[in-house]
C-alpha cells in the first residue's frame, strides 16, 4: 500500500470530503516528492506519506495523528510509513518523533505549505510562480496573517534539517513553483471523478 498513489488517494477522499483538505494534501504530496525527487529518495513512497498526513483530521480532529495510525495500519501501510505521518505532529499531536530525513522534511513542510498557500491566494495572480522570497518573509514575520501555520513549527522544522528558515522557504517555495500545474491538474482531476 505505501506505494500505491491510486489507492492512497481513495483511501484520502474516504476520509476526507472538504475542498480544502484534499488540496492541501496533494499539494503536500507534490512538495515531498520534489524534495524526494532533489534528495535521490524514493518519490512515490514520499509523496504518499504527504498525500495521507493529515488522513484523520477532517474527521476525528480530537484524534489527530493517532487515529491515523490505526486507520493505515488497519490499511495494510507499513510501520515505517505510519511512523512518519505521524511523526509530523510531534510536540503538538503525537509523541513520535521524527527521526528520519524524510519525517523532518514533511515536519517542516506541513504547516508552511499552508503558509505560502495564504501568500499566494493574496497575489493578484494567486500562483506561486511570481512569489518572491521577500514577500513570504514579510507575511511570515506578520502573525496575524495565516495565523493558524504555526511559525514556531516551521522554524523548528528547519532546525531539524539544520536548515536556514530562508533556505526552507527557498526550497519549499521552489517546490510549490515547479508543482503548481501538477497541483491544480490533479484537483481537478480528483473533484470531477
Amino acid at each position: 500500500m505505501d506505494r500505491n498513489p491510486v489507492k492512497s488517494l481513495e483511501l484520502l477522499k474516504k476520509y476526507n470530503k472538504e475542498p480544502f483538505h484534499i488540496k492541501h494534501a496533494i499539494t503536500v504530496d507534490e512538495v515531498m516528492k520534489y524534495f524526494a525527487e532533489k534528495h535521490g529518495e524514493d518519490e512515490v513512497f514520499w509523496g504518499n506519506v504527504g498525500l495521507l498526513h493529515d488522513i484523520d483530521f477532517e474527521e476525528y480532529p480530537e484524534e489527530h495523528c493517532s487515529k491515523a495510525a490505526a486507520i493505515l495500519k488497519e490499511e495494510g501501510y507499513s510501520e515505517d510509513f505510519v511512523h512518519a505521518v505521524i511523526s509530523h505532529g510531534y510536540g503538538i499531536v503525537s509523541d513520535t518523533k521524527p527521526e528520519y530525513f524524510m519525517e523532518k522534511v514533511l515536519f517542516a513542510v506541513d504547516e508552511l505549505t499552508g503558509l505560502i498557500g495564504a501568500a499566494a491566494l493574496m497575489r493578484p495572480s494567486k500562483s506561486f510562480q511570481d512569489m518572491e522570497i521577500k514577500s513570504l518573509k514579510k507575511k511570515f514575520k506578520d502573525k496575524k496573517f495565516a495565523a493558524g501555520c504555526s511559525r514556531e513549527v516551521i522554524s523548528e522544522g528547519a532546525d531539524r534539517l539544520n536548515w536556514s528558515l530562508e533556505e526552507l522557504m527557498k526550497e519549499t517555495l521552489e517546490a510549490l513553483k515547479v508543482s503548481e500545474s501538477n497541483i491544480d491538474h490533479r484537483l481537478k482531476a480528483t473533484f470531477t471523478l
